[in-house]
């Protein structure tokens, strides 16, 4: 199968860009051939502000990368298309382009970005779904949500309300994954179409090994913001008053927090390479997922799993569904210091069931999140592509 893979990479390498990395391995490995498409955002920083502008307005949709996207698939002639992020420099109007060719067009919903301007359904501190649904997603635009930029959010906001109206996600990609089966619900309560949303974790393309565990100490990895729960894991161990040692991974603006005076046996190690996160992985007693969003598919919690770690997690979105409790671990109310106390002195105060947990977790990760069950995963989502497809097209001949 050729798959041509589309993915408006953002301006730092995110997330996103290493699953279009791990998938494109995945399925070379397999024998299929993977032609990609990726322009960089980074290419907007040296644009006149005129420029800059017109890129604004194209995001919306695009003439432009319409003829392009027509160009690639004239000469590529690809099986599938397989589109990660649109915005800005893609723009929606490649699913026109894949819709009018009768080419299989799929998208992976990697965040909210299809229905909140701020992608993350997250404002002010806390979970916010004002915008659910809503075609014109003005509390958005009240709210600056988009990068505390009104401008900007007023932009990201004109792009849904056009596409929703103009049917393109609604009548131009023919199935949607997304990552669990919380975000289906949530972009379904959002306008996209139920019966064309199936649900494909992400997953780890290298082979990861168990560790032995020994080390001692609980671990969090993440970036450094408040909606990752750093500042709820401080205050609560600051209340654990050195009972379990902590190290901390990670950057970003509440990087100032780590590097003034910390609770008792609590370590920041700053920003550390992918291999050595695993290694502390390996070596840890539990992780701590303290995320206060809801998150899309954190690879931190399979990571953990795939080393045999048991996570501890707050009861919120994407880590609910994938965090079990009472086999690969355990829950905390989200933002709640005081429970994610009680939560770690229970745990911590029972070994055996530590590493009963921590098999669970291991297991969980071969059965769910291992590149050979992804792959049976993506080949039923594309097949399902193409046959829906040729069922739509001898339905309109007849």
């Amino acid at each position: 199968m050729k798959i041509l893979q589309v993915h408006n990479e953002y301006q730092h390498l995110s997330g996103e860009g290493v699953v279009v990395a791990s998938e494109k391995k995945m399925l070379e490995k397999y024998g299929h051939e993977v032609v990609q498409w990726i322009p960089e955002s980074s290419s907007i920083q040296k644009l006149s502000a005129l420029s800059k502008a017109k890129v604004a307005l194209d995001s919306l949709w695009s003439l432009p990368s319409y003829q392009y996207a027509k160009g690639m698939l004239r000469e590529h002639k690809p099986d599938i298309v397989h589109v990660h992020n649109t915005i800005p420099l893609v723009s929606p109007s490649v699913y026109a382009a894949c819709h009018e060719a009768s080419v299989p067009v799929i998208h992976s919903l990697h965040n909210f970005k299809l229905v909140c301007p701020g992608a993350y359904l997250y404002r002010d501190g806390q979970v916010c779904e004002d915008c659910l649904g809503k075609t014109v997603p003005y509390p958005a635009m009240a709210n600056s949500c988009y990068r505390n930029n009104r401008i900007q959010t007023t932009v990201a906001s004109a792009g849904l309300t056009l596409n929703h109206l103009r049917g393109t996600y609604q009548n131009e990609v023919d199935i949607y994954i997304a990552l669990t089966r919380f975000a289906r619900q949530k972009f379904i309560q959002g306008g996209l179409p139920a019966h064309k949303i199936a649900v494909k974790p992400n997953f780890v393309s290298e082979d990861i090994q168990s560790g032995t565990h020994a080390g001692k100490y609980a671990l969090f990895v993440g970036k450094l913001l408040q909606y990752k729960g750093i500042e709820t894991v401080l205050r609560a161990w600051d209340m654990l008053d050195g009972e379990i040692p902590l190290k901390i991974v990670g950057q970003g603006p509440l990087e100032i927090l780590l590097r003034g005076s910390l609770p008792s046996n609590v370590e920041y190690l700053g920003s550390l390479p992918r291999n050595k996160v695993l290694q502390l992985m390996q070596e840890a007693t539990l992780v701590v997922f303290a995320s206060e969003w809801y998150e899309g598919f954190p690879m931190t919690i399979t990571e953990a799993f795939a080393t045999g770690c048991p996570v501890v997690a707050a009861r919120m979105g994407a880590a609910s569904e994938i965090v079990k409790d009472g086999s690969s671990g355990w829950y905390f109310e989200p933002g709640d210091s005081h429970d994610l106390v009680k939560v770690m002195k229970e745990a911590w105060s029972n070994p055996q069931e530590l590493l009963r947990r921590g098999g669970l977790a291991r297991r969980q990760y071969d059965e769910c999140y291992s590149i050979e069950k992804n792959h049976q995963i993506t080949m039923s989502i594309y097949q399902s592509a193409i046959r829906w497809l040729k069922e739509k097209k001898v339905a309109d001949i007849f």
